[in-house]
């Protein structure tokens, strides 16, 4: 069976004016992740991103230099969107710049998204849905061995969870899970899809990498 390797972004730079874009421990993420898989003997021959700045810039960090396809379904939920709707465009400062109500207030917003709140966002979450569907049917339909793709929290959970079958708020507790970086990897063979590996970082296991293991 073929392999579908799937790369979360490095650390964005949380806070900041511009929160689509690597923090210098992103970079630092990414160089070491790629450089793992080399030294792994692990090369990709199919490369696809979505189209965030902060997943292109980690295949970039990464070191793997062919020009990658991309993918809008391998974007993140827009959660700033989903944030203005539900506080009616007046969100706490709170949640905007402290990490425990930021990602508590991500969990409750995602929940309440998959049970059709936060109506008149930009994206739905059965059209979220499709697009992640949309961007794994794009990845797989291939004759690459080695597929890395490089994506974002929300979907890799989401990946997991339709490739476990598991009910719908799993994706927002293994969403939370995911580490900057980390590797997650699947296998499959035509409409086959299995989980193999989730939310590995082996490049961050030295004691003196500690510091290098984030997850926002």
């Amino acid at each position: 069976m073929a392999e579908l390797l799937v790369v979360r972004h490095g650390q964005a730079s949380f806070g900041a004016d511009n929160y689509d874009r690597l923090s210098e421990v992103g970079h630092e993420q990414s160089r070491l992740a790629g450089e793992a898989l080399r030294e792994a003997g692990w090369v990709p021959d199919r490369l696809v991103t979505g189209t965030l700045e902060r997943q292109k810039e980690t295949l970039r960090s990464m070191g793997f230099d062919a020009e990658p396809e991309q993918h809008p379904g391998f974007n993140e939920y827009d959660f700033h969107d989903l944030l203005h709707v539900r506080f009616a465009g007046q969100v706490p400062e709170a949640v905007k710049g402290e990490r425990k109500t930021h990602f508590r207030t991500l969990r409750e917003t995602i929940l309440d998204w998959q049970k059709g709140g936060c109506a008149g966002a930009k994206e739905s979450w059965s059209e979220f849905e499709a697009r992640v569907a949309a961007a794994l049917a794009f990845a797989t339909d291939t004759s690459a061995r080695r597929v890395l793709v490089i994506s974002s929290g929300g979907v890799i959970g989401q990946l997991v969870a339709q490739a476990l079958a598991a009910p719908k708020p799993m994706m927002m507790e293994l969403n939370l899970q995911v580490k900057n970086s980390s590797m997650t990897r699947f296998v499959f063979s035509g409409p086959r899809f299995f989980l193999n590996e989730f939310n590995a970082t082996p490049h961050l296991a030295p004691k003196d990498r500690a510091g290098l293991l984030t997850y926002s």
